[in-house]
């Protein structure tokens, strides 16, 4: 075991002679997170995820999953803008008081949002595929539009931003790798639907897409209440950096 550390110390001494800059904190940590939050804003059954599923069962899985990509290009971007303007006022974020009303504004946002994907019926407002395949880029194209045409996303994140702390200034390496992550969580959303579509399309109709909708909302309702709770009773802090 003691063998074990010796080496393992040597490989840390190594990699951070290696590398051209210093970790200052959990990269692993950050990733998860962005990967987490790139997932919970895919996941619910907006007119893009109804429209990913319909091209899934109708064009082929491919074409859902392309679909997928076009909305988390346009969640990327968004993503990018709340990270650039919550930068501006990290000295505000940064203050322990303004951070723990920030973070229970997010629980509460979240809790909204997760009450709102419950109740809602996504089947009221959807965009109807196409019977024409058309090509892959055309496809992600639209998927895109339609995504990007919803802002209001970006309150979505500045909620997941809160939760997580996911913001740290004066670290632009540690974001950037977070950030990417971000799509990172998308896209394994997307390919994780269009798979679980495709294999029980002789089955999936109107009512899967109600199901899913509901699942998501409530693991949002649980999520969203157990961070306000830890946040009010103050059961965990979020890190300083």
């Amino acid at each position: 075991m003691n063998s074990r550390k010796v080496i393992w110390k040597k490989v840390r001494n190594f990699a951070s002679a290696m590398l051209p800059f210093e970790f200052h904190i959990d990269i692993v940590d950050l990733v998860l997170k962005g990967i987490l939050i790139g997932i919970i804003a895919s996941a619910p059954m907006g007119p893009v995820g109804i429209l990913c599923i319909q091209r899934t069962l109708n064009k082929g899985r491919w074409y859902g999953f392309v679909t997928g990509i076009g909305a988390a290009v346009s969640d990327m971007i968004y993503a990018l803008i709340t990270v650039l303007g919550m930068s501006f006022v990290m000295d505000m974020i940064n203050d322990a008081q303004n951070q723990f009303l920030l973070q229970i504004l997010g629980s509460i946002i979240l809790l909204i949002f997760g009450i709102f994907c419950y109740r809602s019926n996504p089947m009221k407002n959807m965009h109807r595929s196409g019977n024409q395949k058309g090509s892959l880029v055309h496809n992600g194209i639209t998927a895109f539009l339609v995504t990007f045409s919803n802002p209001l996303i970006i309150f979505l994140f500045i909620a997941l931003y809160a939760q997580f702390s996911f913001v740290i200034p004066n670290h632009p390496i540690e974001m950037c790798l977070g950030f990417l992550s971000i799509p990172l969580g998308a896209l394994l959303w997307w390919y994780g639907l269009t798979w679980l579509v495709d294999k029980v399309r002789t089955i999936f109709d109107e009512n899967g897409i109600l199901i899913i909708n509901k699942v998501i909302g409530s693991i949002v309702i649980l999520f969203s209440v157990i961070v306000l709770f830890g946040t009010v009773f103050n059961l965990y802090k979020l890190p300083h950096y």
